[in-house]
């Protein structure tokens, strides 16, 4: 291949352009950063050494040399909302609404970062008012996922319901787990007013809305039994085993009761002790060795958690099993069995707890919306020992 001498003339010209253009930039550049406050670079000094206090009091400076820095409005409203100066956060999102030069674009996002200045501090009629003025402009996703936190803090359960279809069908995505438990609490209110009628009705929306949904049949298991048609409760709860079989645990002690009531306690402990064999549980177990230490005595108690602690190895188990140990053991044993228990128990009661799979918070009680991050059925009803060594 020849070498093309022109080239020689090319590199002293593609060199000497590229030199200028650098010097323009690095000129560009320069004049910019003069025309920046120093409290600017103050302030970006003391975020990189974590210091966000004196950062936001250096940026507050900022805004007061040059009032037009918007970015920077929007930056400090951020800044405090997180900080939780809620009141600051909504002084400074105000006055960028009141400004005359905002753009269209910018006037849309102060009100959206105000809407969630009012939500972070618990105004949530101011809240409800702004974000329902966003639903038909380009924020409108954000503003209905705001809309629902608002819903379901109020408990205004049909509007929930509502917004949750709307999203649905703006984001293509399944919201049906959750509008049936919007149903079920629709319907948990009407219980606790005596309205069964209507309760039924919020129920049957539910099933309609998630035919997997376990809560729905738990409480109109309670409505039938409540109202002393223990027949229909039964089979209700029933139904639970093809929806999911763990959520059977919740219902066992009121399905023995119901059984009890007819006359048919020997047949509601088989049942049990079948849902036992088919999805294991610590709560299942709880009951069916109660009931049958009732029915059947010590000794049938003792072989049930025996039998039942070989298929599944659990400390938990261990603690039931030693229980059921100091029904049956020889006088001259029992302290000795006692002692055991004593300090099993003493590691069992942090495994006794319910933890949500979504957020891990851990909770004694079972909960089917989480007090913590808000999931609806994040709480699978097992314990937490049952949870970490489940496959």
């Amino acid at each position: 291949m020849e070498f093309e001498f022109w080239w020689l003339l090319a590199f002293p010209l593609f060199f000497g352009l590229g030199w200028l253009a650098a010097r323009i930039d690095i000129k560009h550049l320069v004049s910019e950063s003069r025309s920046l406050p120093r409290s600017y670079f103050k302030g970006l000094n003391f975020l990189l050494n974590e210091q966000p206090d004196k950062a936001i009091e250096a940026f507050i400076e900022v805004v007061k040399v040059d009032p037009e820095t918007i970015e920077l409005h929007f930056a400090l409203g951020s800044l405090f909302r997180r900080r939780g100066e809620t009141e600051r956060a909504i002084r400074m999102h105000q006055n960028l609404l009141e400004r005359g030069d905002l753009g269209e674009e910018q006037r849309l996002a102060a009100l959206f970062e105000l809407g969630q200045d009012y939500l972070k501090a618990g105004l949530l009629d101011r809240a409800e008012e702004v974000f329902v003025k966003l639903r038909d402009t380009p924020h409108r996703g954000a503003a209905l996922k705001a809309l629902l936190d608002v819903y379901q803090q109020e408990k205004d359960w049909e509007k929930t319901i509502g917004v949750a279809g709307e999203l649905g069908a703006d984001l293509g995505q399944s919201w049906n787990k959750e509008i049936a438990n919007y149903y079920c609490e629709l319907a948990a209110i009407e219980i606790t007013h005596s309205r069964t009628e209507a309760a039924r009705a919020h129920l049957e929306a539910a099933l309609k809305s998630n035919r997997k949904c376990a809560r729905a049949n738990v409480l109109l298991g309670d409505i039938h039994a409540a109202a002393g048609n223990h027949e229909a409760a039964i089979e209700a709860w029933k139904r639970i085993e093809q929806q999911n079989p763990a959520y059977l645990a919740l219902v066992a002690q009121r399905l023995l009761e119901s059984h009890r009531a007819i006359g048919r306690q020997e047949e509601g402990l088989t049942l049990l002790r079948g849902y036992l064999a088919n999805s294991p549980s610590l709560d299942l177990l709880d009951v069916a060795f109660q009931s049958t230490l009732e029915a059947q005595g010590p000794e049938a108690a003792h072989k049930l958690v025996r039998d039942e602690l070989r298929r599944n190895q659990t400390l938990l188990g261990l603690d039931r099993l030693l229980d059921a140990e100091l029904l049956v053991v020889r006088p001259e044993r029992r302290s000795d069995v006692q002692l055991v228990k004593n300090l099993v128990h003493t590691h069992t009661l942090r495994l006794a707890r319910y933890r949500c799979e979504n957020c891990g918070f851990k909770a004694r009680q079972f909960y089917w919306h989480c007090p913590a991050c808000g999931g609806w059925e994040t709480y699978p009803p097992r314990r937490t020992e049952e949870f970490d060594s489940a496959p």
